[in-house]
């Protein structure tokens, strides 16, 4: 979750402190112990750029699948253990059919998501002197703008989304895959034996490079007069704190910000849901259709949607350029096929006989949809209400081109701090934007672990 919560535009600034080739904090410590004169690595590089980006797109698998195993009953794997089958046995012909569908989800979203930054390779391609798709799209929209060409750059996009679906639809085929029963089990501890320490290490060195080291350099910059020197007395100050709070734009932005994230989660989530219990149970005709239009502005880089909603929402009758109003749709447009792709996944994970058999004993959908369906789904429409809300926070392509002075909000004025060349004032910025999604995030997972409390409870009385 703390990988996930990091703007990808962030870890990657927190990283060129890290691992630039001159005073990157890692490759001045192996200089230093090895006197070599080389880096040890170059972060401003397509290697550089791919191991940043996989930082922060694996926890869009990992919440998914996480999310997913949670609505497992363990008296499924139980039994396979009591007809004979090892862990392993049990793993691949239980566990890991019923978590398909939120795998191949969450690998698309995640795919999708990466082809789809702006932040992390403005931050480190560009300074490489190399393009990716939306650093491209961005650079044709600079004066004088080529909006024909930018267009046509996006068409691969499109193009690697139908594939993707294609991909997804035919792995799966027609097969479902339900995980929730009537009633639930206690969850098993695996022993992992020796194991443990290995499985232990790689938890660690993924966590070090998402989080830990990323928020000590961050940390560390946020109290330091020179951020490359030595945290020593002389090199300690708080001006970065005091300067970036009485910046003339942050405190608004802050306040736009929170609005926003607000907003977009609760209208997504609501929406998100909606279109995925429409698709999963095949209400209308034409939802496959449907489920591929809700799934499509994933591969619209965000920064040609938000060109195209300039040239829209700049003269009437909807004269929106200007006002939060057109951020929100951006945003909205932006995080839907998120907020789709787990709400899809958690009623996938809900088998329909549950709700016919509400239905065979007299309840009308609206009732079988509250009292079965929507506490089943309940933990599931939490986590896509925190997907939208964090997407938000991080978002940066789309409010980089929609911004006015009124309406900046975080992410916008991280870059512009970045163009001053004000890294202390980023990290401090970097710093408070983390810890107020944590907070929102963390009271959002609170009210999921009561929930998921107090339905085992209900269960175990049952």
């Amino acid at each position: 979750m703390a990988s996930f919560v990091t703007p990808p535009f962030l870890g990657a600034f927190a990283w060129v402190m890290l691992a630039g080739p001159n005073a990157g904090y890692l490759n001045k410590l192996y200089r230093s112990l090895t006197g070599a004169e080389e880096p040890l690595f170059n972060i401003f590089t397509m290697t550089g750029l791919i191991f940043v980006v996989a930082l922060y797109t694996f926890p869009y698998v990992y919440i998914m699948i996480d999310n997913t195993l949670g609505l497992i009953a363990s008296d499924l794997e139980e039994a396979a253990a009591i007809l004979g089958a090892h862990r392993l046995q049990v793993a691949l012909t239980v566990t890991l059919p019923m978590v398909l569908p939120a795998i191949l989800s969450g690998f698309i979203l995640a795919v999708l998501q990466a082809l789809a930054l702006f932040g992390s390779p403005a931050i480190l391609a560009l300074p490489a002197g190399f393009h990716t798709i939306t650093t491209q799209v961005w650079a044709l929209f600079q004066y004088p703008p080529k909006i024909e060409m930018a267009a046509a750059c996006s068409v691969p996009l499109l193009l690697s989304t139908a594939l993707l679906l294609l991909v997804q639809k035919k792995l799966l085929g027609r097969r479902g895959y339900a995980s929730v029963g009537g009633k639930g089990g206690q969850r098993r501890v695996i022993p992992l034996g020796a194991w443990r320490y290995p499985a232990l290490a790689g938890c660690l060195a993924v966590l070090a490079c998402a989080v830990f080291l990323p928020y000590s350099v961050l940390a560390r910059a946020a109290f330091s007069h020179a951020w490359a020197e030595p945290l020593s007395w002389e090199n300690f100050t708080l001006a970065n704190w005091s300067f970036t709070f009485l910046y003339s734009a942050t405190q608004s932005a802050i306040v736009n910000t929170l609005e926003l994230g607000v907003l977009t989660a609760c209208v997504g989530a609501a929406l998100a849901a909606l279109l995925a219990y429409i698709t999963t149970r095949k209400l209308v005709i034409g939802h496959q259709v449907l489920a591929f239009l809700t799934l499509a502005p994933v591969v619209i880089p965000g920064i040609v949607l938000a060109v195209a909603l300039f040239i829209a929402y700049t003269r009437p009758p909807f004269l929106l350029y200007g006002t939060l109003w057109i951020l929100f749709i951006a945003y909205l447009t932006k995080e839907m096929p998120v907020g789709y792709s787990q709400s899809d996944a958690t009623f996938r994970g809900i088998h329909p006989e549950l709700e016919e058999a509400g239905r065979i004993l007299g309840a009308g959908r609206l009732r079988v949809l509250g009292e079965i369906t929507a506490p089943l789904a309940k933990s599931g429409i939490i986590a896509t209400w925190c997907f939208i809300f964090i997407g938000v926070i991080r978002e940066l392509s789309a409010s980089i081109i929609l911004f006015t002075p009124s309406t900046k909000v975080m992410s916008v004025v991280i870059f512009d701090l970045k163009e001053e060349g004000q890294f202390g004032a980023i990290a401090v910025l970097g710093l408070f934007m983390l810890l107020m999604t944590f907070v929102v995030v963390a009271l959002m997972q609170s009210l999921l672990g009561r929930d998921v409390m107090g339905a085992r409870s209900s269960s175990s009385a049952g």
